[in-house]
């Protein structure tokens, strides 16, 4: 199939419409096309596949959110062995296209400034061992063997073996370069502005025309909330704007993704030397809600902690930092078909959502062609919301 790509006008007819241009969306695009499904995407802005991921390769529960959301552990839990099989569906997906996404899984290392927030650990770790992550605690000790680059005031950490890290901006190249190679109609800056049924076939008002399609897939992170209100759905979704930084390259000596038990931090080294920086710190959405701008406190407050975690970070300059929106989901995400609605189906793929994005696209993909998915997509179904 030849690549085909949109500039201006949109198909008037068409057989699978994805809403969303970002890693899921770019996903399930591509596999549906590789089946030879006509397939095209459309997204309000530039379909680039991530704009708000730092890299990281999430496994771990989150610390800090354990403490704030307790309520929220259950169900946490119950979509947590999905991540050790996402970071693996990750590198299968990078042997498939024959592509370098910059993938190392070397595990990752959730920090301790104290005796509590360790023995919180440990408890923590207990529990996710028994639920089959490959997790340990590290003593001083033990961290200065593997992780000599951490500061003084780090008195041991959480080692689970599972995490990892990526080069988001290789891997959205590689995913763009092969949704056009497989022959998916791609146009950026459409916004989808109203979601009907017109006979057996859904009409899509966009701010270039109106599309048809037989099957649609809403894969529009914060944007989904509007386009599934017409299938009865409330989802608990929201804009989260949320910023980045990156160092010049130096040489490496970041071996792990870290991350911090009560504090808002994530560091990891890509191949090529540079040290991303992230870890949930907020940035400014603008009033129309479609994009994020960079918030001076959280660059000096984010940049501040990196250096107190691994000081070495102090002699590299930031050469870039960036916004983008993340889509929360209070919980597991929102994946498969929306009943009531034949031919319906949504993408969205809940926390971590960079680390769930391929496979959560491979399970919703398969839905959409009519295969029994690998995995259980019950306790991640839309129905949840009506």
């Amino acid at each position: 199939m030849q690549p085909t790509t949109l500039n201006g006008a949109l198909p008037s007819d068409i057989e699978i419409v994805v809403v969303g241009g970002g890693l899921l969306g770019l996903c399930v695009a591509g596999f549906l096309a590789e089946e030879d499904r006509e397939v095209a995407i459309i997204d309000a802005g530039r379909p680039d596949g991530t704009t708000t991921n730092a890299g990281s390769l999430h496994v771990q529960m989150q610390s800090r959110f354990l403490r704030l959301y307790p309520d929220q552990v259950p169900a946490l839990e119950a979509g947590l062995h999905l991540y050790p099989k996402a970071v693996k569906f990750w590198f299968e997906l990078q042997r498939h296209l024959d592509a370098d996404f910059g993938l190392k899984a070397s595990g990752g290392l959730m920090v301790a400034e104290s005796r509590e927030q360790l023995d919180f650990l440990a408890k923590k770790a207990e529990r996710e061992r028994s639920l089959g992550l490959d997790s340990k605690i590290l003593d001083r000790d033990e961290l200065d063997q593997i992780a000599p680059y951490l500061g003084p005031a780090v008195v041991g950490a959480e080692l689970c073996a599972d995490e990892g890290r990526l080069d988001a901006l290789k891997a959205n190249t590689a995913l763009r370069r092969w949704v056009r190679r497989v022959g998916v109609m791609v146009t950026g800056e459409t916004s989808v502005d109203r979601v009907s049924r017109d006979g057996g076939r859904f009409k899509l008002d966009t701010s270039r025309g109106t599309v048809r399609a037989a099957t649609l897939v809403i894969a529009a992170g914060p944007g989904s909330l509007t386009l599934a209100e017409p299938f009865g759905l409330t989802l608990p979704v929201e804009s989260e704007p949320l910023h980045m930084n990156i160092t010049e390259p130096t040489d490496l000596f970041i071996g792990h993704l870290v991350q911090h038990a009560d504090r808002m931090i994530t560091v990891k080294q890509l191949s090529s030397g540079h040290v991303v920086i992230g870890g949930g710190w907020p940035a400014d959405l603008s009033p129309s809600e479609d994009y994020a701008a960079v918030r001076l406190s959280s660059i000096i407050g984010n940049t501040s902690l990196a250096q107190h975690i691994v000081p070495a970070i102090g002699r590299l300059r930031i050469i870039r930092t960036w916004a983008g929106i993340n889509t929360p989901t209070g919980g597991p995400g929102i994946l498969g078909p929306i009943h009531g609605a034949p031919n319906a189906f949504l993408a969205i793929p809940g926390e971590a959502g960079y680390t769930l994005g391929p496979l959560s696209a491979r399970l919703v993909a398969d839905t959409v062609l009519g295969r029994r998915p690998t995995e259980d997509l019950a306790p991640f179904s839309p129905s949840r919301f009506r």
